[in-house]
């Protein structure tokens, strides 16, 4: 797959009310699988179009089948049961109100051995095939956010360590990439938010990582492993890894700069892309991507999925020659900082900002790149 797109989203949109509705009375019980599906098709149909039209070059079915961007793990492997929210649970904070939020996502446990359902990404794969008007990718998160899930007391009967469960988390992605590769699939990103703890220190204290060196060697070792099962598979994939600080309801998780994992993870980290987020103070300057080898190329996510203010084309286009100071121009590309909608509500925009957004993605890298 060319490495020369330089218009891409980071994966989700905003969900219509209407399937919102929808997916709530199939809880219930009041609409059949055959009912939601048809909605969820015309949604991914919706996003698809909406894609294209803004001229965006690599599809995705905006996620519109997903409670959130984790139902690659929750919605998809067996084994987890909801529990209270844990202690460790990461604070949300949303800058254009400083409201403090709650999650936006159930909270789960594991209480038994993982184990493989039918895997959600096959069905966006099975459907993006046949309608996705050019080259597409799935998203997934990555298996060492399963740690999360890992509960001292509650977990470690199961799984002696967080390791543990990441690992067995690890061999049933390996066979759902199998079978998306079998299927077609070209293009695969890993949405790798473990990296937090070793970027901000609260962050670390909340998930109780105290060897950050550790983490760090762990957590790169496990997304290679996937990444070279892929490749093993299917020379030539394209494979990407997405990082961004948390995004629900237009707040935030995390903050701090790349500089404390750049030299290890531009470097070890066996992916064609990096997706980074970069639309605010809280990540940081471009003086990490110096460590970013020749052969990978940087999305810069400057355009922010939080807010409704549309960035200018000439501020874009500044920020992306600030970038180039510190690597090539050809190895950049630009994006939203994150989804529109990594939780089904979404965040606070509009479906026509979320389409202006988009648009300018685009025109600013035909601007720059031709």
């Amino acid at each position: 797959m060319p490495t020369t797109i330089r218009a891409e989203h980071v994966g989700s949109l905003l969900r219509p009310e209407e399937l919102l509705a929808a997916r709530a009375a199939h809880r219930r019980g009041a609409l059949s699988d055959k009912e939601l599906t048809e909605l969820e098709d015309r949604a991914a149909a919706a996003a698809v179009k909406l894609q294209q039209d803004a001229g965006i070059q690599v599809f995705t079915d905006g996620e519109v089948r997903r409670d959130d961007f984790m139902a690659s793990v929750v919605e998809t492997v067996g084994g987890l049961t909801p529990a209270e929210e844990s202690s460790a649970r990461p604070r949300w904070i949303r800058d254009s109100d400083g409201a403090e939020l709650e999650g936006d996502v159930a909270s789960v446990a594991i209480t038994e051995p993982l184990y493989r359902r039918t895997p959600l990404s096959l069905a966006e794969a099975h459907w993006l095939s046949g309608n996705a008007p050019g080259p597409y990718k799935i998203t997934m998160a990555s298996p060492t956010m399963v740690a999360g899930f890992w509960r001292p007391g509650i977990s470690d009967g199961v799984y002696p360590t967080r390791q543990d469960a990441v690992a067995a988390l690890a061999d049933i992605y390996r066979r759902d990439i199998a079978d998306l590769i079998d299927t077609g699939v070209s293009w695969l990103q890993l949405d790798s938010l473990a990296y937090w703890a070793n970027i901000d220190p609260e962050a670390a204290r909340m998930r109780r990582v105290t060897d950050l060196e550790g983490h760090l060697s762990h957590i790169i070792d496990t997304d290679n492993g996937l990444i070279r099962a892929a490749r093993a598979r299917r020379p030539g994939m394209t494979v990407a890894m997405h990082f961004c600080r948390g995004n629900m309801r237009s707040a935030w998780s995390a903050q701090g700069g790349y500089e404390p994992i750049a030299e290890r993870v531009f470097g070890e980290v066996e992916v064609d892309r990096f997706l980074l987020e970069y639309d605010t103070e809280r990540s940081g300057g471009f003086e990490p991507l110096r460590f970013v080898p020749p052969a990978k190329t940087v999305v810069l996510g400057l355009v922010s999925s939080k807010v409704a203010e549309l960035e200018s084309v000439d501020t874009l286009r500044r920020r992306i020659d600030e970038a180039s100071q510190y690597l090539p121009l050809e190895q950049l590309a630009l994006s939203p900082q994150c989804g529109f909608a990594s939780t089904s509500r979404g965040n606070l925009l509009t479906v026509d900002d979320q389409r202006r957004k988009l648009e300018l993605v685009a025109e600013t890298a035909r601007l720059v790149w031709g």
